[in-house]
């Protein structure tokens, strides 16, 4: 058997509880007391992980203003993307100091590379992950530069077909990096609930025989639960201190009440879902006496012959179970039975 995918030594996938990556991205608005804070929160809400991005400005795209680098519509409308990805990136700096601290504080720390050396500079930060964002996932030559340095790849799949989709797994493995996990994704920000495509997660798991997860970018946590009961192994979910902080991901992220509630709600489904057992379960013993048995429902004599007018199948479940009705019928008592006995083997002849 495949050994399992493990991030810090947790391990992703089917039977495993579902691993949540809360997603500070850019909602530091820089900060860094604030970004710490995100970490500690994402802590406090009962996340796994805390994830962040690596690039700068230079390294993700140009300082140009024709109309191919202006964005012309959804929430960074009117912004050029270097001014955007100028307000929106995460220090480099501050990146190992926010690990050290998700270090003590007990939640894992990793990071999302756009570039190179955006890689190199998260493998010397020992990150247990690199996750490749949707945009990315047709930077085949990112995509076989990350996966040459051994560590797991979480791989979202927005705006992806098939055959796009199929290219980058089959990138990785050529690699002989086998630690995949893809997250079903919908590049819209926030994403409408009817674009997520959920069913998409047990075909993906099926088609590629990796973990599957889903990087959320809708606003309520229905979304979330539905996944995680179609087996989703990962949550990847925004948050932000405050929405009225503002910043280029506040208006898809939720607030720290938000976020607890969706791990709240994650985990009690999981709860919910328990494992494919059958039979009673322990609470449900008590209740197995209120099944139907074989009741006399009227007395009867020793020698009698036993009939529809004398046996019933009722509740509540002494006697003999139902199944055996059509068998007794018809058989002699051998003993006076009274009326409101359930009927046993030993008083048949």
């Amino acid at each position: 058997m495949k050994k399992p995918i493990t991030l810090a030594n947790r391990p992703i996938g089917p039977g495993r509880p579902c691993f949540i990556v809360a997603e500070m991205s850019a909602n530091h608005n820089h900060d860094f007391a604030k970004a710490k804070r995100l970490v500690r929160i994402a802590k406090e809400c009962g996340a796994d992980a805390v994830k962040a991005q690596t690039y700068t400005p230079d390294t993700i795209t140009i300082d140009c203003d024709n109309k191919y680098f202006r964005i012309k519509e959804g929430p960074w409308k009117g912004e050029t993307l270097y001014s955007l990805y100028s307000r929106a990136y995460t220090p480099w700096e501050w990146q190992a100091r926010l690990k050290a601290y998700a270090d003590k504080l007990g939640i894992i720390f990793f990071s999302t590379p756009f570039d190179n050396t955006a890689v190199d500079f998260l493998v010397k930060l020992k990150v247990p992950a690199i996750k490749i964002a949707s945009f990315e996932l047709v930077d085949i030559p990112l995509i076989e530069y990350a996966a040459k340095q051994g560590k797991p790849i979480i791989l979202s799949t927005g705006m992806g077909t098939l055959s796009e989709i199929d290219l980058a797994v089959k990138t990785i493995r050529k690699t002989g990096n086998r630690d995949i996990v893809l997250l079903k994704c919908t590049s819209d920000y926030p994403a409408n609930v009817e674009d997520m495509n959920l069913s998409a997660i047990p075909a993906l798991r099926n088609k590629f025989k990796v973990p599957v997860g889903l990087s959320d970018h809708s606003l309520c946590h229905d979304v979330a639960v539905a996944s995680v009961a179609l087996g989703a192994c990962l949550i990847e979910k925004h948050f932000i201190e405050k929405r009225s902080d503002g910043g280029p991901d506040a208006a898809f992220s939720l607030e720290p009440e938000e976020l607890a509630g969706l791990v709240k709600s994650v985990r009690g489904i999981e709860k919910a879902l328990g494992k494919p057992v059958f039979g009673p379960t322990e609470s449900e013993k008590k209740s197995i006496v209120f099944r139907k048995s074989i009741f006399v429902v009227k007395d009867i004599k020793k020698g009698e012959k036993l009939s529809e007018e004398n046996i019933r199948c009722i509740r509540p479940g002494y006697g003999l179970a139902p199944r055996y009705y059509k068998e007794v019928v018809g058989k002699l008592a051998a003993k006076p039975v009274a009326k409101g006995n359930p009927l046993t083997r030993d008083m048949l002849k």
